[in-house]
Order: C-alpha cells, then sequence, then structure tokens
C-alpha cells in the first residue's frame, strides 16, 4: 500500500473514532427534566447508580426494570420488604433504616440518582442533593395519589412508557372489579400491633385501589383525614373497625399467627366481619404501608381471595 493510501485510511479511522467517540459522549450527555416537590431537577437519561430511600420508589424501580444499589429496611424490618425482595436479581445494600438513613453510607455507595419520600426533610434534603440528584415527589404521604407519585420516580429513571403500560392493566383490573360490584361492601383494614389493633385510613394507597375498585371503606378510616391510622383501639371499641370485610395486616409474616391470637379475643369473634368468616390474613408490608405496581399486584391478588370467599 502508497504511503499517501495509508495516511488517508489511518486518517479515514481517526475520523470514524472521534464520530463514534462524540456520539457516545452525546449520548451518555443526554439529559431530561423532572417536576419535583424542590422544583425543575435535570436528571442524566443513563443512570446508572440508582439509591431508593422510599418502598414506592423500590417497588417503582423494580417493576420497570430497575436494580438499585442500595435502600433502606423497611419499617418493623432488617431488612427489604419480602415481596420486594423476590423480585431483587442480586443483593442490594442496605443504607440504614426509614426512620434513620446513613448519610456516611449514601454517600460511600456514589449514587448518580437518590429517589427519595415525599416525608424527607429540608434538612435532609439540601444534605442529600449535594450527593446526586435527589428526587421528592410532590404530593401527601397520607393521601398524594399513589400513581402520581410512582409517574414522578419513573420520570426519573426515564421509564415512563414502561410504568404506564403497568399502571393501564392495573386500572383495567379494577375498573373490571367496579363493573361487578352492585352493593359495595364495605372493607376495614386492621393493623395488629403488639399494643393492639390499628385501622388504617382510607386514604392510603390501599384505601384508594379499593375505591377503584368499588368498594368502601368504614365509617372510621373515612374520618381520619391526614392521619395514616387510627389510634389503638381498646377491646371495647374494637366494634368501630367492623366491616362487610375485615383484612387483618401484619408488618412481619405472622399474619395467620396474629389471626389466630386475635381469634382468642370474645370481642373479636362478636365482629360480623368474623361471625360471617370474612376475615383474611394479608401482606401488612403492602396492606399498610407499601405503594407502587408490585404492590399494587399483591392487592389485585388479595380482592380475587375476597371475591372467591364471598361465593
Amino acid at each position: 500500500m502508497r504511503i499517501g493510501n495509508l495516511k488517508k485510511t489511518v486518517l479515514q479511522t481517526v475520523t470514524a473514532v472521534v464520530a463514534l467517540a462524540t456520539l457516545l459522549g452525546q449520548a451518555h450527555a443526554a439529559t431530561h427534566t423532572v417536576e419535583t416537590a424542590n422544583g425543575l431537577i435535570k436528571i442524566s437519561d443513563h443512570v446508572q447508580r440508582v439509591i431508593t430511600l422510599d418502598e414506592t420508589a423500590l417497588d417503582v424501580a423494580l417493576s420497570v426494570g430497575v436494580e438499585p444499589i442500595g435502600t433502606l429496611a423497611t419499617r418493623g424490618g432488617t431488612g427489604v420488604a419480602p415481596y420486594l425482595q423476590e423480585h431483587l436479581q442480586g443483593e442490594i445494600t442496605l443504607l440504614g433504616s426509614v426512620r434513620e438513613p446513613n448519610l456516611e453510607a449514601i454517600l460511600r455507595s456514589k449514587p448518580d440518582l437518590i429517589l427519595a419520600p415525599v416525608t424527607l426533610s429540608k434538612m435532609l434534603y439540601q444534605k442529600l442533593s449535594k450527593i446526586a440528584p435527589t428526587i421528592q415527589p410532590q404530593g401527601s404521604a397520607v393521601n398524594g395519589d399513589w400513581q402520581s407519585l410512582s409517574r414522578t420516580y419513573a420520570a426519573a429513571l426515564n421509564k415512563t412508557a414502561a410504568l404506564e403500560e403497568k399502571l393501564k392493566s392495573i386500572d383495567q383490573q379494577l375498573n373490571a372489579y367496579r363493573k361487578q360490584t352492585s352493593a359495595p361492601l364495605h372493607i376495614s383494614i386492621v393493623r395488629w400491633n403488639p399494643q393492639g389493633p390499628i385501622v388504617m385510613s382510607s386514604q392510603l394507597f390501599a384505601g384508594q385501589m379499593l375505591t377503584q375498585a368499588g368498594f368502601k371503606s368504614i365509617a372510621l378510616a373515612e374520618k381520619l383525614g391526614n392521619k395514616p391510622h387510627s389510634d389503638t383501639l381498646s377491646l371495647e371499641n374494637l366494634a368501630q373497625a367492623d366491616g362487610d370485610w375485615l383484612l387483618l395486616a401484619t408488618l412481619n409474616e405472622d399474619g395467620a399467627q396474629a389471626l389466630a391470637q386475635a381469634k382468642q379475643q370474645p370481642a373479636f369473634l362478636r365482629l360480623s366481619a368474623v361471625k360471617n368468616n370474612r376475615v383474611l390474613a394479608v401482606d401488612g408490608q403492602v396492606w399498610s404501608s407499601g405503594s407502587g405496581p408490585l404492590a399494587a399486584n399483591i392487592v389485585l391478588q388479595d380482592l380475587k381471595r375476597i371475591e372467591i370467599n364471598a361465593e
């Protein structure tokens, strides 16, 4: 090969390599903007190291195919909630608890995106946002639209289309339940704690799903306003938790045991739902504190149990 042709070939190769590098650089630098509780935030389209400081955020991330590198221990537990753990492909680093995120551990994880809860304090937000773009959705932890919260997290992950497909399927199933409902049943969601039972608000995630499915919440759940749950009920006041169906939720895997213990209480046995054998033990991590597409699928499965047992 002549020297002139060799130089020309080398020049063409170098030009092609530079062009490819430029395109890759532009692709890597591509960004999108997300509206949050703290204003518009610009995020890379290609985040690689995501951490979630909220179960809804973890739920959404896993449902759209993103595996975070770190998260927080669930309420009432020392690890990830079992219904989320089963969707993890590998180990995930715990970065503290819901009550106390570990800032040093978060910093060491070198995230390029942090998905935070709506309840995040201003002080903690300011510290986290210095580490990486921190997404805190607008809304309320009690009566905020769970689908809206999910959409904010999906938008941050650049996975809006994937989420909308999940939400569409959930809406279709809930609307199908509504069409079957002629005389709405009143559903009571009760979390059975060691200190005693509490009724969960109708405004929470599970209550929103029940409403869309055509069910009703009990009077006490409707009256709670911005409170996530009632005060602990004494056995004398347990009748306030009664409904056509009673869903007994616990924050651990001992739901069946909690139900067995509850049935030892005469006041519990006098509830109409108990007399009619319309009591189900459900996952409290989902029904009393969870939110997101994966949690929604579990709620849908439990609604089928209500439908089967009602026949």
